[in-house]
């Protein structure tokens, strides 16, 4: 067959590498269309200073250093943003285990259970937000009308204040542990079961059980939601946007509400694209250490320590 032929009839590989890229074009399409475009384009307005109604204005580094010397609320910001995380992130970590644990046990309506704390995970954020509202108010709120029946005393004005405003939505974070309960339920019901009968035989405990088979076993599980709270602790928006606006003060001033302030009410959309690469950064730089981080404690099964 000559050379003109064996062209005209590709080859079966040929074929499947052709049919590949047809059903994968519209993803690339997509992708360059609507995420690296727009990413680079921001990169580029970074440099400037751009305020819609006129054209961008070439400032060198002046954005850049405008953050980290000359504007208090990009700290401000960054401190909420960081407290939120320490807290919120490994508490709700620790949370969505125990509560995967104890729907793992063989107990009445189990399936039901699972249904009732998954259900929050996937509520409409604005609607989440609008219900704490309720739940926090001062007056009327749930939690205060339970501080007041049960203990006695006055609860405080969760939102309101500057020093329970953060704490309320860390508070409020927990609703929505039922994402990584349902992660971590799924990698308990991989465990091999013979671990467990092999650590029962050795006359392990339920605690050396857990500590020494549970943990490690479900270590990828934990690795896996360690790094999505962290990215999504430095993307919390919609519920302090719908529940306190920032406020009072600078108290609830996420890192990503005052970037969308400074490009949607302000319309700094030059300063508003070098907060979102700083985010980007600080974001790529936790999980590069969460990543480093991960041989010290992350098992995977199969796997010597030390490799």
């Amino acid at each position: 067959m000559s050379v003109i032929a064996r062209w005209r009839k590709p080859s079966l590989a040929r074929q499947e590498a052709i049919f590949g890229f047809i059903f994968i074009g519209p993803w690339i399409i997509g992708f360059l269309a609507l995420q690296l475009g727009p990413m680079i384009t921001s990169l580029v307005l970074s440099f400037t200073e751009y305020q819609i109604v006129a054209a961008p204005k070439f400032v060198g580094i002046d954005n850049y250093a405008k953050l980290f010397t000359a504007d208090p609320s990009f700290l401000d910001a960054l401190k909420v943003t960081f407290t939120y995380g320490l807290v919120a992130t490994p508490a709700g970590l620790v949370l969505g285990l125990l509560i995967a644990i104890l729907l793992n046990q063989n107990v009445p309506g189990l399936m039901v259970w699972r249904t009732v704390y998954y259900l929050p995970a996937v509520v409409s954020g604005v609607a989440v937000g609008m219900l704490w509202v309720w739940i926090f108010h001062s007056e009327f709120g749930l939690i205060n009308l339970a501080l007041r029946i049960i203990l006695g005393i006055q609860g405080p004005a969760w939102l309101a204040h500057p020093s329970w405003a953060l704490w309320a939505l860390i508070i409020m974070s927990f609703w929505g542990v039922g994402g990584s309960m349902v992660v971590n339920l799924a990698g308990l019901q991989g465990i091999p079961t013979e671990l467990y009968e092999a650590a029962s035989i050795d006359g392990a405990t339920w605690w050396h059980k857990f500590w020494r088979v549970t943990l490690p076993m479900l270590s990828p599980v934990l690795f896996f939601n360690l790094v999505m709270g962290v990215i999504g602790s430095f993307q919390y928006f919609t519920n302090a946007y719908v529940m306190t606006g920032g406020g009072p003060g600078r108290s609830t001033l996420f890192y990503n509400l005052y970037l969308y302030k400074n490009a949607f009410q302000y319309f700094k959309m030059g300063y508003a694209s070098a907060l979102a690469w700083v985010l980007f950064l600080i974001i790529m730089l936790l999980t590069v250490l969460i990543f480093r981080s991960s041989p010290l404690w992350v098992h995977y099964e199969g796997s010597v320590k030390g490799r």
